[in-house]
């Protein structure tokens, strides 16, 4: 099923070992500190004929650890090949036939989806991508990519090692989504009333950080400067509101010369915004939450089950972040006992609100479970 791969070298060693059946892959979700490794990765499984994809992450979770360094590995039933799409710094990316593959379907299988996080065009390929399968599919996945915000090639396949790319892989599986957050509400609503795809010029058509600094002032009873702003705005994201939904976060990386607000995802203009604020306990509450969503149908028995964990939630919890893991496991052996949670901390988290719309979160943590 999957395994956590702590000797990446002696692993690649035992390749001989790994008899795929033909409809399966290889998911490598990577470490950051095991990021040197790629080029050897591919190469020697390119050499041994094994099919795979993979993603660099800023930490990878197996049980109820988390990692830095090693790999998680599962082995996968897919429909088709992998689907790679590059380019998406510009918005004349091409999407691949896609529904060459699923108009086959005789279930409403899973579109798993890796993508470079910090990519121009994210919120655009998951529209185009929506625009095209609708809800044919259930989806998941999460946004690669480095801790340090540094864009750099993280996503990979056969074909190589790829920036601004995303890789998208039907599994011959079902599956079951539990989406949450915890993130409860300080102020709002709130216009954006100008932006620039992830850039808040203005909210309420003044300038946006100052906007912004006066709420959080207020609720935080600090003085937001240039070197503590981040430290603070973790603490204080935005929601975008949503119809019949929990608002989608967005998080705070920066601000620009001008004021505008950067965040991590796009931003459309006229977009409604509550300013958030978590603890320690909403948060881990709603990833238990997460993964009770994700009950099956009775005589459903769960192969896989997956978590996809914002690192913003790590930065934000800090040594509390084990109980948040802890809540998934206790959660998860309620709904199959014999299933070890893995998963990856990312830039974004992918998925649909149950049968809603396929959405680009941040500080979100997504629960999926897979079955036959």
């Amino acid at each position: 099923m999957y395994h956590l791969v702590t000797d990446i070298d002696g692993w690649l060693n035992s390749t001989a070992e790994i008899d795929l059946v033909d409809d399966e892959i290889l998911f490598i979700m990577l470490g950051e500190e095991s990021s040197k490794e790629v080029p050897k990765i591919i190469a020697t499984l390119n050499k041994a004929e094994i099919s795979f994809i993979g993603g660099i992450f800023p930490g990878i979770i197996y049980d109820e650890q988390r990692y830095e360094k090693g790999a998680i590995v599962a082995r996968l039933p897919v429909i088709g090949k992998p689907q790679l799409v590059t380019g998406l710094d510009s918005a004349d990316f091409r999407l691949p036939d896609l529904k060459n593959i699923t108009d086959g379907f005789d279930k409403k299988y899973t579109a798993m989806i890796l993508a470079d996080g910090l990519t121009g065009n994210i919120d655009v390929f998951l529209n185009s991508l929506f625009n095209e399968l609708a809800d044919s599919v259930n989806y998941f996945g999460g946004g690669a990519g480095s801790i340090t915000l540094k864009q750099q090639p993280c996503i990979f396949t056969d074909k190589g090692l790829f920036q601004d790319a995303a890789v998208v892989t039907f599994l011959r599986l079902q599956s079951h989504l539990g989406v949450h957050h915890g993130w409860e509400r300080v102020m709002g609503p709130i216009v954006a009333t100008k932006t620039d795809k992830n850039k808040i010029i203005e909210l309420n058509w003044e300038n946006a950080f100052e906007v912004y600094k006066e709420i959080v002032e207020k609720d935080a009873d600090e003085v937001i400067t240039g070197p503590n702003f981040f430290e603070i705005a973790k603490e204080y994201p935005f929601g975008m509101i949503k119809e019949y939904t929990e608002p989608v976060v967005r998080d705070l990386v920066a601000v620009g010369d001008s004021g505008e607000l950067i965040c991590v995802g796009n931003v459309p203009e006229n977009s409604v915004l509550d300013i958030l604020k978590g603890d320690a306990a909403s948060l881990v509450e709603a990833a238990g939450q997460a993964a009770d969503d994700c009950k099956p149908a009775k005589g459903k028995k769960i192969t896989h089950s997956f978590i996809i964990d914002c690192i913003s939630r790590v930065l934000f919890l800090g040594e509390k972040f084990s109980c948040e893991l802890e809540e998934v496991k206790t959660k998860t052996i309620e709904i199959a006992r014999d299933v070890v949670p893995v998963g990856m901390l990312t830039l974004g988290e992918i998925s649909c609100y149950g049968e809603g719309f396929l959405e680009f979160f941040n500080k979100t943590i997504v629960v999926v479970m897979l079955h036959d």
